[in-house]
């Protein structure tokens, strides 16, 4: 499977330009073998024929390789402390050093969900706090096709199904079997597409020049090998602002050579905070 793999890679990068060769070869054979299965090929070799003769099977392994899973309040312990302890301290922050700018990086965002969430904390907030303090969100993924639908704001119930009852009233419109977001909300999260592994960009072109007061990489790094997580954990660290906040996946903790270079604020979820 590891010639086949690799060959495989190499035609979804020459032809589509991704390049998935640091994601975790266990899980890219097992996604694989799903569109083996699916297009009733005998085996690799004839996959490999079956990839090369239909153009749409390339768009149908892209999308196996990028399943997006997600939901408003993902781990709704972390957007609770994020809401009660790292925005107001923030606020508290940037309103002594005369910053009235907080920005927020979601890498890795799927369909919008997580950076729509941290826009409803924030408006919340900072409108029951009266204060003056603009927000910028900033929110990649590597799947254009999830950007576009994360542009639209419309959502099925198992995305909102975390979503409390006050919030939702506020903050969503019913139709039929649809949820759409208010349109306040949309504005205030700016979606393009970014390649954590691109050694030529440490930041989305979008934000300029990062300085991020969060970011959130959650459940991205699982499917990296050791070399590419430096790659990006680099990325991380250095577009975080000082005492940034950083906010991973349950199963992620910072790799060694980054270790000292975190602080964990928190026992019982993944949040850190940059040092130096």
């Amino acid at each position: 499977m590891e010639y086949g793999l690799k060959k495989i890679l190499d035609i979804v990068k020459k032809q589509r330009g991704f390049d998935f060769s640091g994601y975790r070869s266990p899980m890219l054979e097992r996604r694989i073998q799903k569109r083996v299965l699916a297009t009733r090929s005998e085996n690799i070799e004839n996959y490999m024929e079956y990839l090369n003769s239909n153009s749409d099977e390339l768009n149908h392994l892209i999308n196996v390789f990028t399943i997006n899973v997600s939901h408003f309040f993902r781990n709704s312990f972390i957007f609770e402390y994020i809401s009660k302890i790292i925005i107001p301290s923030l606020i508290q922050s940037k309103i002594k050093d005369k910053d009235h700018n907080i920005r927020v990086w979601s890498a890795g965002c799927s369909y919008g969900e997580e950076p729509y969430s941290m826009a409803i904390l924030l408006n919340d907030i900072i409108n029951k706090e009266e204060v003056d303090i603009r927000t910028n969100i900033f929110a990649t993924d590597l799947d254009k096709k999830a950007i576009t639908n994360a542009s639209i704001g419309t959502y099925g119930f198992d995305s909102v199904r975390n979503v409390k009852f006050g919030t939702f009233q506020k903050y969503f419109t019913q139709t039929e079997n649809k949820f759409q977001l208010d349109p306040k909300i949309k504005k205030m999260v700016q979606f393009s597409f970014f390649d954590l592994q691109d050694e030529n960009r440490l930041v989305p072109p979008d934000s300029i020049f990062g300085g991020f007061d969060i970011l959130l990489c959650r459940n991205v790094l699982i499917y990296f090998e050791p070399e590419y997580q430096k790659i990006i954990f680099n990325k991380l660290y250095q577009s975080l602002n000082k005492d940034g906040y950083l906010v991973l996946g349950e199963a992620e903790v910072p790799i060694e050579g980054f270790k000292n270079k975190f602080r964990k604020e928190i026992k019982c979820c993944k949040v850190y905070r940059k040092i130096g």
